[in-house]
């Protein structure tokens, strides 16, 4: 399944969905944002997917929202209800899916699209990527999760300078500040991504899901309350076919074969 606006292609268990507006730095438009969450969801959906790779195609991930878009529709145009329609959907389908998403983030990651990038579990940039909150230039507030995502990676002191400043974050500092995970050569980004999601997906899927909800859990939690739902967690895991392939492949003293299940 791929769609004008967004790519989406299948290889060894790894799904690559590719925002593609290249021509306007992937910014999302309606359909754009529709298409993407309609990706998150037939992966999520589909069994044999056991890791996502989200990247951009062209020279930038995503400059956010197109504004083009937005002054067309201006009078009819309520961004609060675009917000909950779009974007909210698109942010909760990848954090509640239960499988690993990686950003290849290949270039800017501005306003929504630092949102985007931020809601995946790992994030690998190219050496000439960048993240900015663009909202300020234009007399918004960040959304699309920037305020739930930033100040829990980056610390509120961080998260509100780019919020008000609107400055371009280059990608050593981002790694610095934690916003990713690693930053490579461009050349070599796609690469480094597969390598990773081809791990990811060889791996114990169903418990890589359930340690993705109990950490997203966990912040609205007390520790009381995280302890006992790791327990529960752990016993649902610990009926898996990957943790009894586990045991018997840490004994034998050979590597596991995980299915995921």
């Amino acid at each position: 399944m791929s769609d004008e606006f967004v790519l989406y292609e299948t290889a060894d268990g790894v799904v690559t969905i590719t925002l593609n507006r290249p021509h306007a730095l992937n910014a999302f438009t309606d359909p754009m944002i529709q298409a993407a969450t309609a990706a998150f969801k037939r992966a999520g959906k589909d069994k044999a997917v056991r890791a996502i790779i989200l990247t951009g195609a062209g020279r930038g991930f995503s400059s956010g929202q197109d504004l083009a878009e937005v002054q067309e529709r201006q009078g009819e145009f309520s961004i609060g209800q675009h917000l909950r329609h779009g974007y909210h959907r698109l942010i909760l389908g990848m954090v509640r899916l239960e499988k690993p998403i990686i950003s290849a983030i290949n270039g800017i990651a501005a306003g929504a699209g630092c949102g985007v990038a931020l809601a995946a579990d790992i994030r690998i940039a190219s050496d000439r990527a960048s993240f900015m909150l663009a909202f300020s230039k234009v007399g918004l507030v960040p959304d699309s999760g920037t305020n739930w995502f930033l100040p829990r990676i980056v610390g509120y002191g961080r998260a509100y300078e780019m919020a008000i400043t609107a400055d371009r974050i280059p990608a050593n500092q981002a790694l610095a500040w934690g916003i990713v995970n690693r930053v490579v050569p461009g050349d070599q980004l796609m690469e480094t991504a597969q390598a990773w999601a081809q791990k990811l997906a060889s791996g114990p899927t169903l418990a890589f899901g359930l340690t993705k909800r109990a950490m997203n859990r966990a912040w609205g939690m007390s520790l009381a309350e995280a302890l006992e739902y790791e327990a529960h967690l752990q016993e649902v895991a610990a009926r898996s076919h990957d943790f009894n392939e586990g045991v018997h492949a840490f004994l034998e003293k050979r590597p596991a074969q995980f299915e995921g299940k």
